[in-house]
């Protein structure tokens, strides 16, 4: 029997092991989702405290059900190690670490690197190895196939090498990894196919097959792209009807009455998390390699980076209407995450706003009941509850980010003066000086 064919027999069969580095965002709920579809799943991490945490089946990740952790961590299922000498136990093995940029704008593909070279280490014949990092297009085929090349194997016979890109969402109700469509991409067919075959056992969703990873590669990076893009026109959009006297949100509501066309997006007080402010720039850098210069993606990331200070700017503006200074002024932050129903701040554009706003000498006091503490700089800054006292206390309650299970009605009813970046009060009654974004 072919080494693809008996891989092929272990994952069908659930005998396959399966390997998952980088326990984060992206890699805990992948791993969980395989664990409980039969698979035996070993998770790696370099954090010591994740790993512990995996292994007495505590959770840390919002999209994943911490009863459904426990479960599978209790039964076996799954466990989670620092020793990247294991990699010799798994038959497939999915990368999911970090993929930033450095502080020149530039991929930082340091992660990827040392996690194919650790992999390569211990790999053997009839392994699978999935790169799902967002990443520029050719990463797998120059990063992840030479490390294990370079060890002797030979892709599509004796290794098995594919991209499938993650497309997590945190904090959306109706997809998650396990019904998300997945894309694959194989340096061959034959690693297309048996990426493929786990994935369909493991999800839910669709798994549509592309001819090469460079394909799922920048279909990844197209589709945050294109929502960085869209994004950036909104917000254009806000900033001229502001000048005109015009509310956007009505434009907004009015456009998407459109049955085709349109795609309703939203303007904001800017780009947060891990890949939509970031992803865009893996493209524009990989297209210096082949003397293209992606303008529209390039511009798109200036108007959106610009909105945190247009916030602080027409903040400074409403407090100037009641002959009050931004110095001095008593300003609570409702939100600090960067989007609704998630604990996470990567990227937020709220740190930005309170910076500047901290910087010209406002009081500023934050509230949002998933981010207990985080961090600005090498200050530490605690949020509080919503509370009665410091709502009327406030010159300016500004609205960052729109959690779901704020009482926005109580918010309204003890707020003087309310400036709403997120349209979250649409519907309800609102108080004497409500300004929207």
């Amino acid at each position: 029997m072919a080494v693809f064919e008996r891989l092929l027999e272990k994952i069908n069969n659930k005998e396959a092991v399966i390997g998952v580095v980088g326990l984060g965002y992206v890699g805990l709920p992948l791993a969980v989702e395989k664990a409980k579809s039969g698979y035996k799943v070993i998770g790696f991490d370099v954090q010591d405290s994740r790993v512990k945490q995996v292994n007495d089946g505590i959770n840390y990740i919002g999209d994943v059900i911490n009863e459904e952790l426990s479960e599978i961590v209790k039964s076996g299922q799954l466990e989670a190690t620092t020793d990247y000498a294991r990699i010799t136990e798994v038959d497939a093995v999915a990368i999911c670490v970090p993929t930033p940029l450095d502080i020149y704008q530039q991929p930082d593909t340091s992660y990827v690197e040392s996690s194919a070279k650790e992999i390569a280490k211990y790999a053997h014949e009839g392994m699978l190895v999935v790169l799902e990092s967002t990443t520029y297009p050719g990463t797998t085929e120059e990063i992840v196939k030479p490390a294990l090349e370079d060890r002797g194997f030979v892709t599509g016979e004796t290794i098995f090498i594919a991209y499938s890109p993650e497309r997590v969402d945190p904090g959306n109700k109706d997809f998650n990894t396990k019904n998300t469509p997945k894309v694959v991409g194989g340096i061959t067919e034959t690693c297309t196919k048996v990426a493929a075959a786990l994935y369909r056992h493991v999800l839910e969703g669709e798994v549509h097959e592309v001819s090469s990873p460079a394909v799922a590669e920048m279909e990844k990076i197209f589709e945050n792209t294109f929502r960085h893009i869209n994004i950036a026109l909104a917000n254009e959009m806000a900033v001229l009807c502001e000048r005109m006297g015009i509310d956007v949100w009505e434009v907004i509501d009015a456009a998407k009455t459109k049955p085709y066309g349109f795609m309703a997006f939203y303007p904001g007080p800017g780009l947060g998390g891990h890949c939509i402010p970031i992803d865009p720039f893996y493209l524009t850098w990989k297209a210096r390699e082949y003397n293209y210069h992606t303008r529209l993606i390039e511009l798109a990331g200036e108007i959106n980076n610009a909105m945190p200070e247009f916030v602080v700017d027409r903040s400074m503006k409403i407090l100037n209407e009641d002959a009050k200074a931004l110095n001095g002024a008593n300003i609570v932050i409702l939100g600090v995450a960067y989007k609704r129903d998630i604990d996470d701040v990567r990227e937020s554009p709220v740190l930005d706003i309170i910076s500047q706003m901290k910087k010209a000498g406002a009081n500023i006091t934050v509230i949002d009941s998933f981010v207990p503490s985080f961090k600005i700089g090498g200050e530490i800054l605690e949020t509080v509850g919503l509370d009665q006292a410091i709502l009327e206390n406030a010159d300016l309650v500004l609205i960052t980010t729109d959690h779901t299970t704020v009482d926005y009605q109580f918010v309204a009813n003890h707020s003087k003066v309310i400036f709403d970046t997120r349209n979250t009060l649409k519907g309800i009654e609102k108080p004497n000086k409500y300004i929207k974004l």
